[in-house]
C-alpha cells in the first residue's frame, strides 16, 4: 500500500503533489494545514486523515488521529518530540500501540525507529521561502515492512 504523507502546508498545496501522490491509496496530513480547502484538494487524490497543528485554531480537525492502513496502526499528531514524548502522547501510544507516529511542526524530515515505533516527519511542504528544504513523502507498506521515500518539492 502506498500512503502519501504531508505536513506543514501552511495554506499552500504545491501543484507537484498531485503528480507525486498519483496512485497513493491514503494520505496522512500531520497538521499546520492552513485552510480546510487543502484537505478537500487532497481528497481528490485519495482519502485523507488529518490533524490540526499549532497554527490551525479555526479548523475542524482533532489533535490526534489513528489510521489503520495495510495492517499497520498510524498515530498522527502535529507536535512530537520522538526522544522525549509528552505524557499525553506516551499515554495515547500505550493505549493505541501504533506502529508509526506521523508528525510535523519542525519542518525537518525525520525517520527513526525508537523502541518498536517508527517516528516519521515528511518535512515542510508549504510555500518556498528562504531556501527552506521542501518535501512530502510516501510510505510503502506491506505485511513485512514499511519503507519511506522522501519527495523533493
Amino acid at each position: 500500500m502506498k500512503i502519501g504523507v504531508i505536513s506543514d502546508t501552511h495554506g499552500y498545496l504545491d501543484p507537484k503533489i498531485f503528480e507525486l501522490f498519483a496512485g497513493v491509496e491514503h494520505i496522512l496530513h500531520a497538521g499546520d494545514i492552513g485552510f480546510a480547502s487543502i484537505i478537500l484538494e487532497l481528497q481528490e487524490i485519495a482519502p485523507v486523515t488529518a490533524v490540526y497543528g499549532n497554527t490551525d485554531a479555526d479548523l475542524p480537525f482533532k489533535e490526534t488521529e489513528i489510521a489503520e492502513l495495510a495492517k499497520k496502526k498510524f498515530l498522527v499528531h502535529h507536535i512530537v518530540n520522538p526522544n522525549a514524548p509528552s505524557d499525553k502522547l506516551k499515554l495515547r501510544s500505550a493505549r493505541e500501540r501504533p506502529d508509526v507516529v506521523v508528525f510535523g511542526h519542525t519542518h525537518k524530515r525525520f525517520c527513526e525507529t525508537i523502541g518498536e515505533i517508527l517516528f516519521f516527519n515528511p518535512g515542510y511542504s508549504g510555500k518556498p521561502k528562504f531556501g527552506a528544504e521542501r518535501s512530502a513523502a510516501i510510505l510503502h507498506c506491506d505485511d513485512k515492512e514499511i519503507r519511506h521515500e522522501f519527495l523533493n518539492l
